[in-house]
């Protein structure tokens, strides 16, 4: 597919990742546990094809992203891509009992400045250290215009109704934000169970005003993440984590017919090129992808 083509809806990234733009980020998580693992598991193919030693893991995260911020904007000016969002990634190490990443608030406040407003900046949530959290969201909104938070309750063993993770809706509520939370099986070495779908429903409905967006397409439970983002008018959904060409079918439909409002594009930093166009070539009418892509996010997100 031609630039030129992919240039034609100014997309938005719902969700990609620091390691995108400053790879270096990633090197703590890859002393973890799960992400060991997962050098030998999900990043085995990039890992093997980038020739990577032992100690040099983290490197498979930089192969899919630009190695820095200009070159992060330059791609996305050459494929028509306005803003991508990056955020904290605040989730827990279930062997290593400890965060499994130390990037905090003020690291990606910088990565919004180099941007030059071109990346949405998102906080995090502990809910093993509540009031810190509530203060951390709290000063990324006020002092320097975070738009949302992205939740991770598999790695905290916690369902979304847990009452530790009220507080956050309430706080997200205030700031007038959404809160993102993975929903889905875990790719980390993790119990999913918290990520299904339907933990997040009664969230949904004890906080009717508070947008929520389940991300990563809830599979292997994809029909529950249709339903949800379906019956309740303040639940979203965003297809990061996985590459367009890859999607269940059934989230194509979606897609196309009754979840086109519902629905928004997201790479989680797996390569905006080439999600985009992967993306554009799916079995979709224009309309559908211009709101996946772009007007749903604005509108969610209040862009």
């Amino acid at each position: 597919m031609e630039k030129e083509e992919l240039k034609k809806i100014k997309a938005i990234d719902t969700m990609c990742h620091f390691s995108y733009c400053k790879p270096e980020l990633a090197k703590a998580m890859f002393e973890r546990y799960e992400y060991k693992v997962m050098a030998t598991t999900t990043f085995k193919g990039v890992v093997r094809r980038l020739g990577l030693k032992p100690g040099e893991e983290w490197k498979a995260l930089a192969g899919l992203g630009k190695g820095s911020v200009p070159a992060m904007i330059e791609e996305m000016d050459e494929i028509g891509v306005d803003y991508v969002f990056i955020e904290t990634l605040t989730h827990w190490s279930w062997h290593d009992h400890r965060l499994m990443s130390d990037v905090v608030v003020e690291t990606i406040a910088e990565i919004v400045e180099e941007s030059k407003g071109r990346v949405i900046g998102g906080a995090g949530y502990n809910p093993f250290r509540i009031s810190e959290s509530l203060r951390d969201v709290e000063r990324a909104v006020k002092d320097y215009g975070f738009k949302w938070v992205w939740f991770h309750p598999i790695s905290f063993g916690m369902r979304p109704d847990d009452r530790r993770c009220y507080p956050l809706y309430a706080k997200c509520l205030e700031l007038g934000i959404p809160v993102c939370m993975q929903s889905g099986h875990s790719a980390e070495p993790l119990p999913s169970e918290a990520g299904h779908p339907m933990c997040a429903d009664n969230v949904a409905i004890d906080f009717p005003e508070l947008k929520i967006v389940l991300t990563h397409t809830g599979w292997p439970w994809v029909q529950e993440w249709i339903s949800m983002i379906w019956r309740h008018p303040n639940v979203y959904g965003n297809i990061g984590a996985y590459y367009p060409k890859d999607l269940d079918p059934a989230i194509i439909q979606f897609m196309d017919g009754r979840g086109q409002d519902k629905v928004m594009w997201a790479t989680r930093g797996f390569g905006l090129s080439r999600c985009k166009q992967e993306f554009l070539e799916l079995p979709i009418r224009e309309q559908p992808k211009v709101k996946i892509l772009r007007e749903n996010a604005v509108r969610v997100f209040g862009l």
